[in-house]
């Protein structure tokens, strides 16, 4: 089994429901988004739009910020999942700088939530409500859900059904046959970090 996701550029809308839902579900401190939605534009009036791009860790096959790491606290599981062992991080910094995508935080402040004692998403357990000080954090496919059978936060929360998660390695998962389409692409495969999330193209028109 290898995790992957696939974002659908012409069904976002920019709505910004993953990066709440992830940033409620994981109690991350205030400055931290391990889900983001960046905004831009293209084109010149009259023929100018919009452009979204939602970012995360993407989970690298071969990821470089493991590589980066002088005490083995990134680490990456069989299922392709890329984490921090918060115990084991000195708070270097190597993995930001080598990661180019820009998916890790470094905790500045003291723990604390964003959202205080307003706690978690209705029905369920904060995630990970330790933020220690001094440590790298970042996006983890939402493993702790993963394993009681649930969809990431930022997939669960998609109004528009933009997010599809599942196994790679299965040729029978949405997400696999979603990159059969011809629309998808990786960001900067040229870098040979081969990620697992992948994106299908926007066109104009919305579907």
């Amino acid at each position: 089994m290898h995790y992957g996701m696939v974002i659908d550029l012409q069904r976002c809308v920019g709505c910004g429901a993953c990066s709440m839902a992830c940033k409620q579900v994981h109690g991350t401190p205030p400055g931290i988004w391990w889900s983001k939605v960046l905004h831009g534009e293209s084109g010149k009036y009259p023929n100018s739009h919009i452009t979204l791009l939602p970012t995360l860790c993407m989970h690298c096959v071969n990821p470089p910020c493991k590589k980066a790491c002088p005490t083995g606290a990134t680490y990456q599981r069989q299922d392709g999942i890329v984490l921090v062992d918060k115990d084991k991080c000195i708070g270097c910094r190597y993995c930001m700088t080598a990661c180019p995508y820009v998916a890790r935080s470094f905790n500045w402040r003291a723990e604390g939530s964003y959202f205080g004692e307003l706690g978690p998403m209705p029905n369920e357990k904060l995630l990970s409500s330790e933020h220690p000080l001094g440590v790298v954090e970042k996006c983890t496919f939402c493993a702790e859900r993963l394993e009681v059978n649930l969809q990431p936060a930022c997939v669960a929360t998609c109004p528009a059904k933009a997010r599809i998660f599942g196994d790679l390695d299965d040729p029978n998962s949405e997400v696999s046959m979603l990159l059969t389409t011809g629309r998808d692409y990786q960001i900067s495969p040229e870098l040979g970090t081969n990620p697992s999330v992948y994106y299908l193209s926007a066109s104009r028109e919305r579907v």
